[in-house]
This record gives structure tokens, C-alpha cells and sequence, in this order.
């Protein structure tokens, strides 16, 4: 290299766009972009961030050690043995990312020796947190995909796996990153390290971590505003946002924050989708797992939008995004893009950015998932939560339905006619309608399509004993306009508009009414001192009508299209109480569509 320089180290699967050094200006939007995002509270202060380490991690941290001490003892370890067996708490997620947030959860692993079984951390160790008085809301879901214990500590929520490996000590300097470390575990303990593995794995590839982490706390924080953070729900997870935002930071190494954010609307605006996205060249360590290989696995063919975990056994993390949900993120990437090129011209501000979108504005037709349940069943919640993407499915699949758009906010429902022990959770799922040609009418009946869905719940609670007198889930149809009975009026209200009446009045009174005046009105004769009163002339009254004639048929033309289009939106079709339309439109009839689960044992 010219000048004794050191080549710069090569990250990702390709070279990066571009190693421009930031310009001073470039520093000074990464301030302001910090600036608009402290309101939301997306910055940890150091108190709270010192608690959670020594407070809560450090206690939770020995507290596993002294449990694993007390198995050795009673599986008769000499106590030369267990005095060094070890034990260790590890973060992943966003803990361990370094983009956590106020009062945000942790995601942890415990990682135990190979003589602890996964038994004893459901039995023993559950029972132990049951004991401290500083644990709450304590719970096992043992049958999870991934096995978990939830509870709050101190008031902080945590997720703690476990992982049982392949050594007979656990050491404090353990480096979880080899592949070695997974040989004879079973497939729950892989899926618990898996976390760890991704997220430090993440960490190694990225150049820069701190303008990595800066940046991953803009996306974040844009992502929940416009309503598209949520893996359960078929849009991304943090894991996911995060690998995106890593491959913007190996494409462009050098570039600060707020460039960072410009430059991943560019990328991923354009990305040719289902081209996957990689942060390092998958790696086989014939430990023959299973990994995301399309050439071999049929099924990840299927994949819309993959997104792959530079961590083996490497896997797809956006294997819940739909035809649907990857239009709405695209788009979103397209709006962020237009948005972002403003903020970098100097024509807007970062908080324009993270301005949420009036989804009930968005879509003239709406469905609604009720839950109503007991306030002791608040898993209940997870479920139907996880399930409602069978429900986009169906409805995506239906030939007369262009989108089908889930809001990941969840809202309470009425309280009238429940008991005190009941509450109601609703969700909101707008859609789309394609515009059918040379019908007169068209009859969608999406029964099948929402019954499927609510039998599917039905069955996944009854199966797990979640179902009980009371309980019901429904799935129905409402308009727009009576959204206004489900949520608060200021999601629903439009924002004021000028109509086209009261416009031509205000028009009328600043511009046409003096004219008339000073048209009819005949000026004093010269040389006269006296006050005059004006006077008329009639000589004028056949150009007045005219004129006048004039602005009224345009005024009658302009109000009747306005009314056309204000009725028939280019891109959805008119329901039934919709006017007659032209002949080239269509008018849909539904049936009804509105259906109620509520069996009994």
C-alpha cells in the first residue's frame, strides 16, 4: 500500500460501497439524531445500567452458582469437584447487543455442567427462585419451543434459558462462539445457545460497534413507531433488524450514524427480495445439524425475505414473513428513504422520521380479533397473538384480497357486560380489496377463512388446558366508519379538511364581493365636494350574470368530482352502501362474515 497504510480488514460476504471517512456535518446529524430519540426514552442512564449489571445480573449469577454447587453435592461430586463446577449467567438480545432500552426485559442463559439436567432446572432451580423474595411473577413454560423460566427481579423482567454442556466444569472466562461446544447436546440446548452464539457473532462482524449500536437503536426505534417490529406477527425481530443493520455497517465501515441509517433505507429499499441476506459465508462443522440451505431444503425455498444467522447451525430468522408483511416493509423502506433524503438536504428534521402512520386511516376495511378471557390467563394473549398470522395467511390466500395488514398494537376491549375477573384484547387487521373489472357485483365470503383460524386457537388451548367456561374468540368485519365504537376517537378522527363549500365561500368573500362592489358602483362626479352616495349601473347587470353563471356551474362541476373520488379510492372496491358506481367499477356484497368461538369443555 501507498505510504506504509495498512489495507483496511474485509467484513461481510462482499467489498464494501464505500470507505468514505464521515465530514464534519455528517457528526452533526449523528448529534441531532441522538437528540430526537432521547424523548423516547431509547438511552439507558447510568444508574439504571449499573443496577441491572450488579444488582440483579450479579445476583442472579451467583445465585446459580450456589444451585449447581447444591446439585453436585446431592449427586455425590467429591467436593474437590464442586468446589470447582462452576456455573455462568450470559445475555443475548439486546442487553448483550448494547441497545437496550428503559425498563426493558433480559434475555439470559444459564449455562450448566454436563452432570445438571434440564429437570433440575424446571424442579430445583424454579423452586430456589421461588424462595427469593426479590423474584415476582415467577413461571415455567417448559414446553416452549425454546424452554423458558420468566420472572422480574427487582422489578426487571427477565427470560432465562438453559443450556446443559458437554463439560464437566463451567468457567467464567467460557467463550460460547466455537462450534465445538455444541458436539453431544441435544436439540433444545443448541436452540437455547443459539442466542448467544447470533448475537455475538453479530458483534464480530460489525466494524465499528458503537456507530453500529447507535444506529440499531434508530432502526428500532423507527421499526415500533411505524408499527413493523414484531417476528410473531410476520414482521422482524430484533435479531433481524439487527443483521440488517450489521450488513449496512459492513457496506459502508467508515460512515457514522446518522449515514448509516440514510444508507440502510437505500440498501434494503432496493434489495432484491428473496436474495438472502448474509453477514459471512455459511460454514459446515459436520456436527450435522440442520441449516438454511435452499439447494437441499425444499422448504427454504419458500422464504420470502431471509435473513441469515451468521451463527451455526445457521438458520433463517424471518421465517414468518408473509406476502403482506414483506410489501408493507418494503414500503416502509421506500418512505424512510424519501424521509431520510430530506433530513441529509437540510428540508426536514430526525423527528419526522419517527412520526407513526395512522393505520385506521389507512384502510377502509378492517377486521377484528377479539380475546375475551380471565385476567389469570394472560398467556392467553401469546397465543392468539402467535396464531393471528394464520389468519393473515388465509386471508392472503383469498383471490379477491390484495393485502392483508396486521397492527402489531394490541387494545383493550369494552368492559360492559364482563365480570371483574374478565377483560377483552383486540387486534386490528386492515385490508386490501383488488379492484375486480367487468363485474357488476362481486360476493366475498370469507367464512371458511376466519373459522379455520378461531378452530386453530380453539384447538392449541384445548390441547395445553388454556380453554375455559367463558372464554371466546371472534374474528369480524367492521367499515371504517364504525371504528369509532372499538378505540378513542383521537386514532379515528381525520384531520380536519377544508371542504369544497366552505372554500368557495372564503373565496367568495375576499375576492368576488368586492368585485362587485367596485363593478357596479359608479364613482362621484368629479368636482363635487359633497358626499355622494354610489349608485348602480345597470348598464353592467347582463356581464354580472354571466360571470356569475359561470362560477357557479364550475364551482357545481369541481364539488361533484371531488364527491367521485372522495367515494371510490382507486384501490379498493365500494361496499354495499357505497353509491352506484360507473359502469367499469364493481360493487361487493359481503356476506356475513362475523363468527364467534365459544365452546365448552
Amino acid at each position: 500500500m501507498p505510504g506504509g497504510q495498512q489495507p483496511q480488514k474485509h467484513y461481510g460476504i462482499t467489498s464494501a460501497i464505500s470507505l468514505a471517512p464521515p465530514r464534519e456535518i455528517d457528526h452533526l446529524y449523528t448529534k441531532k439524531l441522538c437528540d430526537a430519540m432521547k424523548p423516547f426514552g431509547v438511552f439507558e442512564d447510568e444508574e439504571e445500567l449499573n443496577h441491572r449489571l450488579l444488582a440483579v445480573l450479579g445476583k442472579l449469577n451467583n445465585l446459580v452458582k450456589e444451585w449447581i454447587a447444591e446439585i453436585s453435592e446431592l449427586k455425590n461430586l467429591p467436593p474437590s469437584a464442586i468446589s470447582c463446577v462452576g456455573g455462568k449467567i450470559f445475555t443475548f438480545g439486546s442487553y448483550r447487543l448494547g441497545v437496550h432500552t428503559k425498563g426493558a426485559d433480559i434475555d439470559a442463559l444459564c449455562v450448566a455442567p454436563r452432570h445438571v439436567e434440564r429437570i433440575d432446572f424446571f424442579q430445583s432451580f424454579f423452586e430456589k427462585l421461588k424462595q427469593h423474595e426479590e423474584i415476582k411473577d415467577l413461571r415455567a413454560v417448559e414446553d416452549a419451543f425454546v424452554p423458558v423460566i420468566k420472572f422480574k427481579f427487582d422489578g426487571i423482567e427477565i427470560d432465562l434459558l438453559f443450556a446443559r454442556l458437554a463439560l464437566q466444569s463451567i468457567p467464567d472466562n467460557l467463550d460460547l462462539r466455537g462450534d465445538s461446544i455444541l458436539k453431544n447436546l441435544d436439540i433444545r440446548c443448541i436452540r437455547s445457545l443459539n442466542g448467544c452464539r447470533v448475537t455475538d457473532e453479530i458483534l464480530y462482524l460489525v466494524p465499528n460497534k458503537e456507530n453500529f449500536r447507535l444506529t440499531l437503536r434508530a432502526i428500532k426505534l423507527w421499526a415500533k413507531r411505524r408499527g413493523i417490529y414484531s417476528n410473531i406477527l410476520g414482521f422482524l425481530g430484533g435479531v433481524s433488524w439487527a443483521m440488517l443493520v450489521a450488513r449496512t455497517c459492513q457496506l459502508y465501515p467508515n460512515a457514522v450514524a446518522a449515514t448509516l441509517v440514510h444508507k440502510f433505507f437505500l440498501v434494503f429499499s432496493k434489495w432484491e427480495w428473496p436474495n438472502p441476506v448474509l453477514l459471512k459465508q455459511p460454514e459446515d462443522s459436520n456436527l450435522n445439524l440442520p441449516v438454511w440451505d435452499p439447494r437441499v431444503n425444499p422448504s427454504d425455498r419458500y422464504h420470502l425475505m431471509p435473513i441469515i444467522t451468521p451463527a451455526y447451525p445457521q438458520q433463517n430468522s424471518t421465517y414468518n414473513v408473509s406476502t403482506s408483511t414483506r410489501t408493507i416493509m418494503t414500503e416502509e423502506f421506500k418512505h424512510g428513504l424519501s424521509v431520510t433524503d430530506e433530513i441529509l438536504q437540510g428540508k426536514a428534521e430526525w423527528p419526522k422520521l419517527f412520526e407513526p402512520p395512522n393505520f385506521f386511516q389507512k384502510y377502509k376495511y378492517v377486521f377484528i380479533v377479539f380475546v375475551q378471557m380471565y385476567l389469570t390467563q394472560p398467556e392467553l394473549i401469546g397465543l392468539v397473538e402467535s396464531k393471528i398470522r394464520v389468519l393473515v395467511g388465509n386471508l392472503e390466500r383469498n383471490e379477491y384480497i390484495t393485502l392483508a395488514h396486521v397492527n402489531p398494537q394490541s387494545f383493550p376491549g369494552s368492559k360492559e357486560n364482563l365480570n371483574e375477573n374478565e377483560f377483552v384484547s383486540m387486534w386490528f387487521i386492515g385490508i386490501i380489496f383488488k379492484k375486480v373489472e367487468n363485474a357488476e357485483s362481486v360476493n366475498i365470503d370469507l367464512t371458511f377463512d376466519i373459522q379455520s383460524f378461531t378452530d386453530t386457537v380453539y384447538r392449541q388451548a384445548n390441547n395445553i388446558n388454556m380453554l375455559k367456561d367463558g372464554m371466546k374468540i371472534e374474528a369480524t368485519h367492521v367499515k371504517k366508519k364504525q371504528l369509532h365504537q372499538y378505540l378513542p376517537p383521537e386514532l379515528v378522527q381525520k384531520k380536519k379538511r377544508v371542504c369544497c363549500f366552505a372554500l368557495f365561500c372564503r373565496l367568495t368573500r375576499l375576492f368576488l364581493v368586492p368585485f362587485i362592489l367596485s363593478f357596479f358602483s359608479s364613482p362621484p362626479h368629479s368636482g363635487s365636494k359633497a358626499k355622494t352616495i354610489p349608485t348602480i349601473d345597470t348598464s353592467r347587470t347582463q356581464v354580472f350574470n354571466s360571470v356569475l353563471l359561470n362560477v357557479l356551474v364550475h364551482f357545481y362541476l369541481f364539488k361533484c368530482s371531488c364527491c367521485r373520488f372522495q367515494r371510490l379510492p382507486s384501490m379498493e372496491l365500494p361496499d354495499a352502501s357505497s353509491p352506484l358506481p360507473a359502469s367499469n367499477s364493481c360493487r361487493v356484497v359481503k356476506n356475513s362474515i362475523k363468527l364467534a368461538l365459544n365452546r365448552h369443555k
